[in-house]
């Protein structure tokens, strides 16, 4: 028995009497032909049962249907649950997403990015976790149909979504202020990241607004690591440092400073108390559970994808601003008056 082959658009133009080219622009819309052309090509497709390649339409009218998603990892629970979000979204869109974690490395990074000039995907919502050298701006401005978010990119020309880090910090600061705490240190990340740098002055806002001025913050500057929250509890107790309550500024911070604090026999919030950043992790099983700023991290993806499909990217100009979402305090049992 001989295989049988499925009609190509050959077939169908060889029936119609027609180029190759004319059968694709019809079928995917890019063309008016007169009538009696239009139904020479309708009457050979029927009668040859020809069903035109999907894939193969969208990549003739330039677009893949596929989101790119471009995040620094996978294993961090904040970026997991992003990405979860978004792929969610998508999918109600009838939109595949293309992941790539960038294992937080500026070259993995570039290459991503250049998955639009290559027309790999209809759009990319972008990631990036450390300070920009001016090379990822330079990308985005030069590819565009880009979104930006959780941290800024300066210079990059592209809408931005971003959680109120600010109002983060402040919601922190008061809270503290509140409890008595006139001495803070907080651990976060490199201070020339948008979310290090807003969480801080927030905080720093609401303890002088709340103590007269007289309210000191002290800061230590890292990674958004275990690791990092490691490193820092182990400076802190070396230091023998004064601060009554430690804002740690992510997760992973925290589970890392309550490791170390738990193993030198440190007392939360006896001894120290401490106000979290995410709640995405399970800060609440937590001895004791802990008190954080939590992030709409689902909402957060599932908007980035509205706001790259609802962008209109040939009428879209620069500008500088952003989109703020709202966070909350969730108060739970790790902050407590300063140890006498």
């Amino acid at each position: 028995m001989t295989k049988r082959t499925m009609p190509s658009l050959k077939d169908v133009a060889s029936a119609a009497g027609v180029s190759v080219t004319t059968v694709s622009r019809l079928v995917n819309g890019s063309l008016d032909l007169p009538y009696h052309t239009k139904k020479r090509i309708e009457d050979a497709i029927k009668s040859l049962n020809y069903i035109p390649n999907p894939h193969a339409r969208r990549l003739s009218m330039g677009r893949s249907d596929t989101i790119g998603l471009v995040v620094p990892e996978i294993a961090n629970p904040f970026f997991s649950t992003f990405v979860a979000a978004v792929e969610q979204a998508a999918d109600t869109k009838k939109l595949a997403v293309s992941l790539h974690a960038t294992l937080n490395r500026a070259g993995r990074e570039v290459e991503y990015l250049q998955l639009i000039e290559r027309n790999h995907v209809d759009g990319l919502i972008f990631i990036t976790n450390h300070p920009d050298d001016g090379t990822l701006a330079n990308l985005i401005n030069r590819s565009s149909k880009v979104v930006v978010v959780d941290e800024d990119i300066p210079g990059s020309k592209a809408p931005k979504l971003f959680c109120d880090n600010d109002h983060g910090g402040y919601l922190a600061g008061v809270h503290l202020a509140e409890h008595g705490h006139m001495h803070v240190l907080f651990v976060g990340g490199d201070e020339r990241m948008i979310s290090a740098r807003r969480r801080y002055d927030g905080l720093a806002r609401a303890l002088r607004e709340r103590t007269a001025g007289l309210a000191r913050v002290d800061r230590y500057a890292g990674e958004y690591t275990v690791d990092y929250g490691r490193e820092a509890a182990l400076r802190f107790l070396e230091e023998r440092h004064g601060a009554t309550a430690i804002f740690a500024s992510s997760d992973e911070i925290a589970i890392g400073l309550l490791e170390v604090f738990k193993d030198q026999g440190v007392s939360v919030p006896d001894d120290v108390s401490m106000v979290g950043f995410d709640d995405v992790g399970p800060l609440h099983l937590f001895a004791p559970p802990l008190t954080v700023i939590r992030q709409p991290v689902r909402q957060l993806g599932s908007r980035a994808l509205e706001l790259l499909l609802e962008t209109n990217w040939q009428e879209w100009k620069p500008s500088a601003s952003e989109e703020l979402l709202p966070v909350e305090i969730v108060v739970r049992n790790s902050v407590a008056p300063p140890a006498k």
